[in-house]
């Protein structure tokens, strides 16, 4: 279950009552949850409890898909591909599968999207977009000067500008989806003690100790 409380249809502000309705019907998604991709879809339902972050999510939606955007949508889902992959989401992972097929990339790389840094079906623009992609994710955004040229040898500032903006409002995404458990993301932490057998040593260190001296 998500960690925030959901917001029901007859609750929500008009804007979220609109775009439940285009997701889940009649259906009150509290009450009777799922969409046509098989989510729960209570990213919705909780976001809706703020309408001022709802709305200024979904706008953020519609900028990156609008045809005024100059990055190529495949170098787009690209990088959003990359980025539930790298922070751990498998909702923004599995989502952006589906997307990334959407715009034409091929199975083939977006299999890859896991090991891309040895995979060869890339090409070198989308290898230094996933390279960037990485230093946004995992590195707080400290690019190093050639990963960032090998961005300028094919794009342009505006170009790199929108992928940067729209790479970090996913990254964004997927750590708030893991944070409240949302959707996919709604899932136990794998770290966990994995107990000994009975009757076993509880401090395996102490077993080694004691063998060598």
């Amino acid at each position: 279950m998500p960690r925030l409380r959901e917001v029901s249809k007859q609750d929500a502000h008009e804007n979220a009552r609109t775009l439940y309705t285009m997701l889940f019907g009649d259906r009150d998604p509290v009450e009777t949850p799922g969409t046509a991709t098989g989510t729960p879809g209570n990213w919705w339902t909780v976001f809706a409890g703020v309408p001022d972050c709802f709305d200024h999510t979904v706008s953020g939606f519609a900028f990156y898909r609008s045809k005024n955007r100059k990055i190529s949508s495949q170098l787009r889902e690209l990088g959003q591909l990359r980025v539930g992959y790298a922070r751990g989401s498998r909702f923004v992972f599995s989502q952006h599968c589906k997307a990334a097929r959407g715009v034409g990339l091929s199975e083939e790389k977006i299999q890859a999207i896991r090991s891309w840094s040895v995979a060869t079906v890339y090409s070198q623009i989308e290898r230094a977009i996933l390279a960037y992609t990485d230093c946004l994710v995992l590195e707080g955004g400290r690019v190093p000067d050639e990963v960032f040229e090998a961005l300028r040898a094919e794009l342009d500032d505006t170009e790199i500008l929108e992928f940067t903006y729209i790479t970090c409002t996913y990254d964004m995404h997927a750590t708030m989806s893991r944070a409240l458990r949302l959707e996919y993301d709604d899932v136990d932490d794998p770290i966990t003690e994995v107990p000994a057998p009975e009757g076993a040593s509880q401090d395996v260190m102490a077993a080694v100790d004691s063998a060598e001296s």
